[in-house]
């Protein structure tokens, strides 16, 4: 059963050397990572399951001791999500960027309240299917614990990745409610073609934790919420 669940979004500037300069702009989003981090850790999981958008190649399961590298942001640093396996048992497909953020938040915050394992997702996986598989992740263990890892639309400013869209902040404003609230219905029935015209990585993480939550009573609240890049960032903990 899913025990509590925290929602960050996942850009790789979150690692500071990564941000180089710009670092310090998101030092409160980095602060309301590590404040819902640890009512994961309060809430005693049994297993904590790491969720991301991922590409092609980069979907699906992905074991402990799984390994991630930030080089394609210009810095060589490396992250892994959970302890090491054996030499002889290293996984050797390397993390998708969202869940090598997501190891790298554990990692600031000495994660040891369970094992840690993490779920590459695809964009064009529809609302149904996340529905499937977030029930799939909540009968893993007796207690269970999601880190969604995900951003809003990527449309906010003209500076944005994906350049102004005046339904971007409409959007993003029906996402973060329905995260900050633990709206179960609200996420699963968000647009999947309007995110994907936006850009919103997070869509499909987010309908996973609806599926995973539902019927499971838990509460949400809300730590963060901006757009500092033209992008919509949300940070939500339910338990």
């Amino acid at each position: 059963m899913l025990v509590a669940a925290a929602v960050s979004p996942c850009p790789p500037l979150l690692v500071p050397e990564v941000a180089a300069g710009a670092a310090p702009e998101l030092d409160p989003l980095r602060a309301a990572c590590a404040e819902v981090l640890a009512v994961l850790a309060e809430a005693g999981p049994d297993l904590l399951i790491v969720v991301g958008p991922a590409g092609e190649g980069e979907r699906g399961v992905f074991p402990s001791g799984s390994a991630g590298n930030f080089r394609a942001f210009g810095v060589d640093l490396g992250v892994r999500l959970g302890p090491a396996a054996p030499d002889d048992a290293l996984p050797s497909r390397p993390l998708p960027a969202s869940l090598a953020v997501g190891a790298w938040l554990l990692a600031t915050t000495d994660w040891t309240a369970s094992p840690v394992e993490g779920l590459g997702v695809g964009e064009p996986l529809s609302p149904e299917r996340c529905a499937e598989a977030g029930r799939g992740l909540a009968e893993r263990a007796g207690r269970v614990a999601l880190l969604v890892m995900g951003d809003g639309s990527a449309c906010r400013s003209v500076k944005a990745p994906g350049y102004l869209d005046p339904r971007a902040e409409g959007f993003d404003a029906v996402a973060a409610r329905a995260l900050g609230a633990a709206d179960v219905s609200a996420l699963a029935e968000l647009d999947a073609p309007l995110a994907y015209e936006l850009k919103a990585a997070g869509r499909a993480p987010w309908q996973v934790l609806a599926g995973a939550a539902d019927g499971v009573g838990l509460r949400g609240r809300s730590l963060y919420e901006c757009a500092p890049y033209g992008v919509g960032y949300t940070v939500a903990v339910w338990s």
